[in-house]
């Protein structure tokens, strides 16, 4: 395919071993997209001494409150970060969804793949529960 070498192939995230071949896997395509996406959203900017751009600052949003403004941030950051950090891909709609009273909030990300002009849906699950029966304080 003509655009599967501008698409990419590299190491799965996080890097796995094949049980059976004992070789590190591998992801190649749309699959590849997705997993740089997690890294680049999960990867605090300025964490990475030789890359001190990359990542992004999602983690300013881990104790505020979720309204209207700071889901219009969350988008916006979520745009920027993939504009300069991904260049195979055009963002085409970003959408912030709060469930569980704030607790978790979801990224969905609808994006163009440059190469192939192929249309696809990323979901980024931003908050993690670490703990259980966790409930907001309104």
């Amino acid at each position: 395919m003509a655009g599967s070498s501008f698409l990419g192939t590299g190491w799965s995230f996080p890097p796995v071993f094949d049980s059976a071949s004992h070789q590190l896997r591998l992801s190649a395509g749309v699959d590849n997209i997705n997993q740089s996406i997690d890294l680049l959203l999960r990867t605090p900017v300025g964490s990475r001494p030789l890359l001190p751009g990359y990542g992004c600052d999602l983690a300013r949003f881990v104790f505020r409150r979720i309204d209207a403004t700071a889901q219009e941030e969350i988008v916006q950051s979520v745009r920027l970060t993939l504009l300069n950090g991904e260049p195979r891909i055009a963002v085409e709609q970003v959408s912030v969804a709060v469930q569980k009273g704030g607790a978790t909030v979801t990224v969905d990300i609808g994006y163009r793949v440059r190469s192939t002009n192929t249309r696809h849906n990323h979901v980024f699950p931003f908050s993690q529960l670490e703990g259980t029966n966790l409930e907001a304080l309104d």
